[in-house]
């Protein structure tokens, strides 16, 4: 009977074990799928005008990014420490691995003949115009001006006027004394005009696009004999590309490099900003030009709806300094001229051999139409985050409403990334390539737009599939397109006046030959110099 007693005991013991065990294991199951709506950030519905220059309001409505994590990283989730250990073998390690960069380096010392900034003649007022990186190549241009014409740099004056409405100061997005400070050995400036000048009377000149040396010191120069003040009425391409004396140019470089660096608080958060994703593994920057304002500006309406191609067609028509209104999609897609689409990234970048758990950065606004045109990329590539995911809203609220400081955060992340991919050749795309490039040319990927268009609408129509066959001949075609050192691309045969200027690849876009040399010929060809 004691026996049979302790026999019971024994299994009402294994029944509350299996019992307990079980419960234990459901609620294990409910903490992994419940998840409380309080830890999932949102971005705004609300299409910005245009992705570098509009404000981008938060908000924790649905859309196609979710939290994965928390804001505050402690450590790189499962998926990413297996890419990282991935990447260091085989064919991954090659993806990863930037572009050899031939020796190299930045060379923007001036030359032996270079002076100290002259006696001033005067003072040079500047509205720098357009979004963020359209302003910054036209503030360093006019630092080369201030240079060229002996005038005092009065710190210039950013976009306030246009669509995107940004209220920011230079102090506002640039580390002001910083710019001075580095400054001081070329060019004279100044935060303000003396109190004396303060109501002076002001030559205000458009200056002429893509103008040398010749015109500034002639036809610009000229107007000190009547004016102690020259206002610059927009600042972006005022200065030639090409053929300028090598201590203007490596100038520029200095300018654009070294002197205009961002404001102390957008370095910090950027920082952050590359930090967390860092915490991923190695990550690519995806510049994602799939916005509202640029599929109505370029025409472009391929994977749209028809309710949304004629939305965007009203805005064009509609906005009285766009001057073409009549655009042929097709046409526009098929020479090239179309930012590529979200799903058609997610093709590009499995052809291109990247795994589904490729850490992304999207550099961009408001993707138009948000889920339903992110869903296959999304799908395709889990781990696509942005500021607004990797931050707080606590920790971007200083910066929303300022849109200039927000593409900022955008640009830092984006030339820190292991690899920049553009969707599109816009002011934005140009400036980081160019940044890398002088940074040790790290890998910038640039879509063959035209071919990839080919390639993609065979998929469409079952003529192709999929596979090593796509995969192979993608990777062929941009074997070259990695940002690999070559020379600044010169005007198109056959252009004149105008267009052959606007043809010329920018130098903003490829600072070499005149900032960048080899290590064994780094002081060469600095014989020219303006004094």
């Amino acid at each position: 009977m004691q026996k049979k007693r302790w026999r019971k005991v024994s299994i009402v013991r294994k029944m509350l074990t299996f019992a307990i065990a079980a419960i234990a294991l459901m609620a294990l199951l409910y903490v992994h799928v419940e998840f409380p709506a309080s830890e999932v950030t949102k971005l705004p519905d609300k299409l910005p005008t245009q992705h570098e220059f509009s404000s981008q309001k938060l908000s924790r409505e649905r859309s196609w990014i979710q939290e994965l994590a928390p804001p505050h990283l402690p450590k790189a989730p499962l998926a990413a420490r297996k890419l990282d250990v991935a990447s260091r073998n085989g064919s991954l390690e090659k993806l990863w691995k930037p572009p050899p960069n031939r020796d190299h380096v930045p060379c923007v010392a001036a030359s032996p003949l270079y002076t100290p900034p002259p006696e001033s003649r005067g003072y040079l007022l500047v509205h720098a115009n357009g979004g963020l990186n359209q302003m910054r190549a036209g503030i360093c241009d006019m630092v080369a001006v201030a240079r060229i014409i002996n005038a005092t740099l009065v710190i210039p004056e950013l976009d306030k006027r246009s669509l995107w409405q940004d209220s920011s100061n230079f102090s506002d997005v640039f580390d002001e004394d910083h710019f001075i400070n580095s400054l001081k050995n070329d060019v004279n400036v100044v935060k303000k005009l003396p109190k004396e000048l303060a109501s002076a009377t002001k030559a205000v000149k458009h200056f002429r696009s893509w103008s040398g040396v010749d015109y500034y010191e002639e036809e610009i120069a000229r107007l000190w004999d009547e004016y102690q003040i020259i206002r610059a009425a927009k600042s972006d391409s005022r200065l030639a590309n090409n053929n300028l004396p090598p201590d203007i140019q490596k100038l520029r470089c200095r300018a654009c490099y070294e002197a205009l660096r961002f404001a102390p608080k957008i370095e910090a958060m950027g920082k952050m900003l590359v930090d967390r994703m860092r915490s991923y593994g190695p990550y690519i920057a995806l510049h994602l030009r799939f916005e509202k304002d640029m599929l109505a500006f370029s025409g472009c309406t391929h994977d749209l709806s028809p309710e949304e191609a004629e939305e965007l067609k009203a805005i064009r028509e509609n906005t009285t300094w766009w001057k073409v209104k009549e655009i042929d999609p097709v046409e526009q897609r098929s020479k090239g001229y179309c930012p590529l689409t979200p799903r058609e990234v997610g093709l590009f970048l499995s052809a291109l051999g990247f795994p589904s758990n490729t850490p992304i950065y999207i550099a961009a606004g408001e993707i138009y139409g948000g889920d339903s045109h992110m869903s296959d990329l999304l799908l395709r590539y889990p781990l696509l985050m942005n500021k607004e995911k990797l931050a707080s809203i606590e920790e971007l609220e200083p910066f929303v409403n300022h849109a200039s400081q927000l593409a900022a955060l955008d640009y830092i992340v984006s030339i820190e990334s292991d690899i920049f991919i553009p969707t599109y050749s816009g002011n934005m795309a140009r400036a980081v390539e160019g940044h890398r490039r002088f940074l040790g040319h790290r890998k910038t990927i640039s879509p063959d737009r035209r071919t990839l268009v080919r390639l993609f609408d065979k998929i469409d129509q079952g003529t192709m599939k999929e596979g090593k066959n796509l995969s192979n001949r993608i990777i062929e075609i941009h074997r070259r397109r990695q940002g690999s050192p070559r020379k600044r691309k010169g005007p198109i045969s056959g252009t004149k006046g105008t267009d052959r200027f606007r043809s010329e690849e920018a130098f903003y876009v490829n600072p070499l030959p005149d900032c960048l040399c080899r290590k064994e010929s780094s002081y060469r060809n600095n014989s020219q110099s303006i004094r």
